[in-house]
């Protein structure tokens, strides 16, 4: 880990950088030579944990979304403005290793720190990962009213509003990704942490698929471009190096910050053009990136175990899920009396919360662990709870 000497500690500070000022609140440690900022902490996951099979474990214990789906749009924002940067960042994880075979195929990458890291890149360059004091709470182009600019974006990765289904139809469609569901396009889904994460890795998907499939791309370029085109909108490879320097180079470099000097799982953060990512700032800093070969080969999608203890031959079921926790219906981590108000929904609103119907739906792994008896049918959850 680099060395800084501390300049000032608990204080309020702006910071000017070559890019853009960074607005730094009250508990923030600021260190020499403005290169990073935050405080270092210990990880918030069982550190005996196998990161690299199991995943960090979610211990924020993040649900499907991060604020109630009846919650008003300010209440939505100002739960996510309170997060921390490490909040931020396990947020960002929980849905990496939700949908880590997927991620790990497409962008063919197998050491999933890396992967974390990346992301970290890609949300300190759009939203220096809430480390503003706005937590994910960060909104762009929005003055043309709600959803109306296709540049509309929201929370830490700035996911735009053409990710979600129903959008304006003259918006490119970003029906590619099957193995993701698509949320549809609403207050309560746009402005929602944990969605806004979700949505924004299905976007990187949807670029992976046209430069894999149209654009015959291999190896690293493969993932560059797809970061270009989330800024950009346009996949193709670009003969100007000057197209990915301050974006898709610049994610990779700052990548590689948190990944080597030990700041993946702490309230530490930087930021775009930031001395911290100097050393990274080379001509060939994607070899740090390897050779895997990104894929559009078949994924078959199930849920990650929580822990090794839970990988003990659970048997399969008719849709080919094993359990992962028996009762967690609304797949929290948790079983708890949202589950059976979960169950008790699918059973008496169907065309709402049965699966497929809406954005409220129980997921297929939700039914498969909500079965805690084996019998037809949901309704023995409510018995058990």
């Amino acid at each position: 880990m680099m060395k800084k000497k501390l300049v000032c500690g608990a204080m309020a500070a702006v910071m000017m950088c070559s890019a853009a000022p960074a607005y730094i609140s009250a508990d923030t440690y600021v260190y020499a030579e403005y290169d990073w900022a935050g405080s270092e902490c210990e990880p918030a996951h069982d550190t005996s944990r196998d990161v690299q099979k199991y995943g960090v474990g979610n211990p924020f214990k993040y649900g499907e979304r991060n604020t109630p789906a009846d919650a008003s749009t300010e209440e939505i924002r100002a739960i996510n403005h309170k997060m921390t940067v490490q909040e931020v960042k396990y947020a960002l994880y929980k849905e990496i290793d939700e949908h880590w075979d997927l991620i790990s195929k497409r962008i063919g990458q197998t050491d999933r720190e890396k992967v974390y890291a990346l992301f970290l890149g890609l949300g300190t360059r759009e939203s220096t990962l809430g480390g503003n004091g706005d937590g994910a709470d960060l909104e762009t182009a929005y003055l043309d009213g709600f959803g109306v600019n296709s540049a509309h974006a929201y929370g830490t990765m700035q996911t735009a509003v053409t990710a979600f289904a129903d959008c304006d139809p003259t918006f490119m469609k970003e029906d590619n990704v099957p193995e993701m569901f698509q949320y549809t396009f609403n207050e309560s889904n746009f402005y929602d942490a944990i969605i806004s994460n979700h949505m924004g890795i299905r976007k990187i998907l949807h670029f992976v698929q046209l430069c894999i499939d149209e654009e015959k791309m291999t190896g690293y370029q493969v993932i560059r471009n797809s970061l270009k085109a989330f800024n950009t909108g346009w996949w193709y490879m670009a003969e100007d190096a000057g197209a990915y320097r301050t974006y898709a180079d610049e994610i990779c470099a700052m990548a590689q910050f948190y990944y080597n000097e030990g700041h993946l799982y702490d309230n530490v953060f930087t930021w775009t053009e930031s001395p911290a990512a100097a050393p990274y700032r080379t001509d060939d800093r994607w070899s740090w990136w390897g050779d895997g070969e990104p894929s559009m080969e078949p994924v078959e999608v199930t849920s990650e175990p929580e822990s090794e203890s839970e990988t003990s031959t659970p048997s399969e079921t008719s849709s080919g899920l094993a359990p992962t926790l028996k009762g967690d219906a609304n797949l929290d981590k948790q079983v708890n009396i949202a589950d059976a108000v979960l169950v008790m929904q699918v059973s008496t609103n169907p065309d709402k919360y049965a699966q497929g119907k809406s954005d409220l739906s129980i997921k297929p792994q939700g039914e498969v662990n909500a079965d805690v008896d084996g019998k037809k049918g949901l309704s023995n959850l409510v018995k058990e709870l």
